[in-house]
């Protein structure tokens, strides 16, 4: 048996037209469309495009009988290396598997759907819904790690605010995870990744939600004005009466379009129902915490990140904004078909831990300025004790955070370049530094031992972070739906249970 054999059966079961081939302008087109261009320099010897969910049942029974190695592909949006593509196997490509549809508060989406659409279908009909904060982020790979979105101080994790995945198994058949149906599987596939089959339609709750306020702020950041930044976020993330309203970021990077100096940015937004009515009117110049009449439309909690010191106020843009805009923002911010690689630790939220951890990045990143194209940020994200809260409500995940007793803060080291040729040093310098950032954060008794799977690295072991007891269970889970492995022996992408 072969992968050549394999692509004869699909050629003769299906169109041509969902089956590209090397050498073709379709293949081409759709191999160079990953968010990573690390995942284009893979080459499958053919590209798969289901149209349904028992066409994708079919193409496992395919896979199965001739031995063939395969990725699964959503909107391939993930960073990871080879998640989502595969040399010499076969890409199964979810893409055509499309449809957002709105019912009685469930929002149900194609695997191959893009939140775009999604966050139109909800906003016209008064809701929000848990998702990417960028429009073009895909649905499966973020659902299916944790996630988190504009509203999950509130909300809890994007994974769990599924309350159903419509799952086709190694076997071929067609299942329901939810709380009712394979309560296992469900609870698995929150925080899992593809180790258990292939999920063609996510029905996610959704909730009541006008528009909100919030934007980005840029700084030059020095020694005067991040530290505070940090002390901000760990302080509004401590308050005994933390808003749960809140969505915060703060980044730390570097640009060649500005320059040396290392700049700041401030995301941030309050997702209140009284945000129109309290803080509604105004420019986002204004909004930016000048003083005078303008100052006051400032949610007070996130007034210290957008009076912070040196900003760039023309690439400000706070604001009253929709859901459908906030997204939008994120996505025109983002890069496609760069080279690119995250990796991430967490943190408890504490101020000096956070600081040292990004002086420990500014320092080590001096070397890799000079490279074409590179762009290089530490982001902290802040993971508030009511959104961990959220998670056995919403009736549990894997992640093995629902027992954290205080406030954490994932640390996420992010960067694109240009050329394949500064893969090494930049990879290297960048697995060093996050080791670094770990053992001083180890030191101070601040560390603690989760990794976030969207964000994590090829060298990390995101499902041993999970704890003992949760990857035992997915490894349970995994043994009792696909008994013959071929999750974990023939979808070599992503991260594995064994």
């Amino acid at each position: 048996m072969s992968v050549e054999q394999a692509v004869n059966v699909l050629k003769q079961e299906f169109p041509s037209d969902q089956l590209a081939l090397p050498g073709t302008e379709t293949y081409k087109t759709s191999n160079g469309s990953y968010l990573s261009a690390r995942e284009s320099d893979y080459a499958p010897l053919a590209i798969f495009q289901p149209k349904d969910t028992i066409e994708v049942s079919s193409f496992l029974r395919i896979a199965k009988e001739n031995g063939v190695r395969f990725a699964i592909r959503g909107a391939g949006q993930q960073p990871l290396e080879a998640c989502a593509n595969i040399q010499d196997g076969i890409t199964l490509d979810l893409r055509r598997l499309t449809g957002v549809e709105l019912k009685e508060g469930v929002v149900s989406v194609g695997a191959g759907e893009r939140w775009g659409p999604v966050y139109e279908k909800v906003q016209a009909a008064g809701l929000g819904v848990g998702g990417s904060r960028s429009a073009k982020g895909g649905i499966g790979g973020l659902s299916l790690a944790g996630g988190l979105s504009f509203f999950s101080s509130r909300e809890g994790f994007i994974c769990d605010n599924v309350i159903n995945f419509e799952v086709v198994l190694a076997s071929g058949a067609v299942v329901q995870a939810n709380a009712q149906e394979h309560p296992d599987l469900w609870k698995a596939l929150k925080g899992g990744g593809n180790n258990f089959g292939v999920v063609t339609r996510f029905d996610l709750r959704t909730f009541p939600q006008k528009p909100f306020w919030g934007g980005v702020v840029f700084y030059l950041a020095s020694d005067s004005n991040y530290p505070g930044q940090v002390q901000a976020l760990v302080d509004e993330i401590r308050k005994p009466d933390a808003s749960e309203e809140t969505h915060i970021m703060v980044n730390v990077g570097y640009s060649a379009q500005f320059g040396d100096q290392m700049m700041g940015l401030n995301q941030v937004y309050y997702t209140g129902a009284d945000a129109a009515s309290v803080y509604g009117g105004g420019d986002g110049s204004k909004a930016s915490g000048d003083a005078g009449e303008s100052a006051a439309r400032v949610p007070p909690m996130l007034q210290p990140f957008t009076s912070v010191s040196s900003q760039i106020g023309q690439l400000n843009s706070l604001r009253m904004m929709t859901l459908v805009e906030g997204a939008t923002e994120h996505a025109v911010m983002s890069s496609e078909q760069v080279r690119c690689a995250y990796m991430n630790c967490t943190l408890r939220a504490d101020k000096d831990a956070l600081v040292a951890a990004a002086d420990i990045y500014t320092k080590a990143i001096e070397p890799l300025k000079p490279i074409d194209g590179i762009v290089l940020c530490l982001t902290l994200q802040a993971y508030p004790k009511s959104l961990l809260r959220r998670t056995a409500e919403l009736g549990g995940n894997v992640l093995g955070l629902n027992n954290a007793e205080e406030p954490l803060v994932t640390v996420l080291l992010l960067t694109y370049w240009k050329h394949r040729k500064d893969d090494e040093q930049i990879l290297a310098v960048l697995q060093r530094t996050l080791e670094t950032i770990e053992k001083e954060a180890e030191a101070r008794g601040q560390r603690v031992p989760y990794t976030y799977l969207n964000y994590a690295s090829k060298f990390q072991d995101p499902f041993s972070s999970y704890g003992q007891e949760n990857k035992r269970f997915l490894q349970d889970v995994s043994r009792k739906y696909d008994s013959d492995g071929l999750f974990q022996s023939n979808v070599p992408g992503g991260f594995k249970l064994f």
